[in-house]
């Protein structure tokens, strides 16, 4: 499991408007702050506005705020309102057990879920994702500002 600069870009923005909750920030000012472009900024916002992390305020002194206090924002939700769902893929197309049983190497003409099933080692990456999980959304924003 690989965290996009999306997943990076959207926490630090996110500590950026928790160090002055609550108080808004302009994508400006974070971009500034954190040295992110302003337009990747714009992208990151709408995002966490969707994911229910932050807030805009309409207006010429307009602005994003957290939606609530940064002890109830977990990071697992912020990382998933910018990356997606957390998952922890096995090899799948490139894996030979995956190929033998089904005669290809090619993921998006077989059904995955069947296969993973049979893997024996498919159980490993589950739990391993749900570690990961429940590690990312046991830490409070809150955690990271102190």
């Amino acid at each position: 499991m690989n965290f996009s600069t999306k997943g990076e870009y959207g926490l630090r923005a996110a500590v950026s408007l928790a160090k002055s909750y609550p108080v808004k920030k302009t994508i400006k000012e974070i971009s500034i702050e954190e040295k992110i472009s302003v337009k990747y900024l714009e992208r990151l916002a709408g995002d966490l506005r969707r994911g229910g992390i932050v807030k805009s305020v309409k207006g010429k002194n307009g602005g994003y705020v957290l939606a609530e206090s940064p002890a109830k924002i977990k990071v697992g939700k912020i990382i998933e309102s910018v990356e997606g769902p957390i998952l922890v893929k096995c090899f799948g197309a490139r894996c030979k057990l995956f190929a033998s049983r089904t005669g290809t190497t090619n993921a998006g003409h077989t059904n995955e879920k069947m296969i993973a099933h049979q893997c024996p080692s498919s159980f490993v990456w589950m739990k391993l994702g749900e570690q990961i999980k429940k590690t990312l959304y046991g830490i409070r924003l809150s955690d990271l500002i102190k």
